[in-house]
């Protein structure tokens, strides 16, 4: 009977854990390249820490006038995001960074 209490009590806090684990949902929004330059890499890192998570676009760029649809699906249940937009080589524009509440953000647009 013992053995069985101790599966139960298990069983019990292995299904009220569910539901934290489930409220992380992924970010989704959408990301419109508003300069002349050609877009070569996105970063966007939970607001603190301390270094740029992997470049999102990984071998895609986004060119000028474009959009593309993001989704960070990091299990996180941040919303405050800095980003990180690096631009061509070629290109005048310097490398932006912003801040950002991405639960709330349905499309962001990158100005020169």
């Amino acid at each position: 009977m013992h053995t069985v209490l101790k599966l139960v009590f298990a069983s019990v806090l292995a299904v009220s854990a569910l539901p934290a684990a489930a409220q992380a949902e992924d970010l989704v929004f959408t990301l419109k390249n508003g300069t002349s330059s050609v877009l070569t890499n996105f970063y966007a890192s939970p607001v603190g820490v301390d270094q740029w998570e992997d470049d999102i676009f990984g071998r895609d760029t986004l060119a000028p006038g474009e959009s593309m649809q993001i989704t960070i699906a990091d299990g996180r249940r941040t919303c405050e995001y800095d980003m990180r937009f690096e631009f061509e080589e070629s290109s005048d524009l310097d490398t932006t960074e912003d801040k950002q509440n991405l639960c709330e953000l349905g499309e962001y647009t990158i100005h020169e």
